[in-house]
């Protein structure tokens, strides 16, 4: 079983799964009442941009900004052109025990219940603390997705999603009420995609993982 891990601002290979950190806004009823939740540990996963299981591949000048890790795969193509500010990490020591560490994120985020059910769209919407899933299996990001923590820089966003995660080019995320990116965080059953014409772009403050 292979894994992926998304930080903000670098494209990640989706392949078997993906545990993906983000910001949100909804447009369903606010979550006040949802249970608070916490955090996923990411263990030595959280010191890695782009963590997969198969094969990496970067096309055009990508830009990773952070490490990179393959276990048990060994493909790694694409650099250069693309470019990486960490080091590379194939099939060795330090890779495999990130990707234990980030399978069981997984299994955690996942395992998670009971979850609020939303919307596909989440652009042009506002959510509060909780965790959340995808009414149909997907979620889409379309415009300006806000997340509120409400005055709780603990605040937890949990958002689960049985296939996949779409932005669109223009999409912006944004985080309000003291909210901390380290404290969102996406599990993604299949994969997690962007257009490649233009980069993600994210407001202050914003990231994913």
């Amino acid at each position: 079983m292979s894994a992926v891990l998304r930080r903000a601002g670098a494209t990640r290979p989706a392949a078997g799964f993906a545990l993906v950190l983000l910001t949100i806004v909804l447009l369903v009823a606010p979550s006040s009442a949802a249970a608070p939740q916490a955090p996923v540990e990411l263990g030595t996963a959280a010191d890695y941009a782009v963590l997969a299981g198969s094969t990496i591949t970067s096309t055009g000048a990508t830009v990773v900004t952070g490490d990179v890790g393959l276990s048990p795969g060994t493909s790694v193509t694409g650099f250069p052109p693309g470019t990486v500010s960490g080091t590379v990490h194939t099939a060795d020591a330090a890779a495999e025990t990130a990707k234990a560490d980030l399978t069981a994120a997984y299994v955690d985020a996942a395992g998670r219940a009971p979850a609020t059910t939303v919307p596909t769209q989440l652009g042009g919407t506002t959510v509060n603390p909780g965790l959340y899933a995808s009414a149909a299996g997907t979620f889409q990001i379309t415009g300006e997705l806000t997340l509120d923590a409400q005055g709780d820089p603990d605040a937890v966003f949990i958002f689960q999603t049985a296939s996949t995660l779409t932005t669109a080019s223009a999409s912006t995320v944004t985080l309000t009420g003291g909210a901390q990116a380290d404290n969102v965080f996406w599990q993604v059953g299949r994969s997690a995609a962007r257009p490649r014409s233009e980069p993600a772009r994210t407001s202050p403050g914003t990231s994913s993982r």
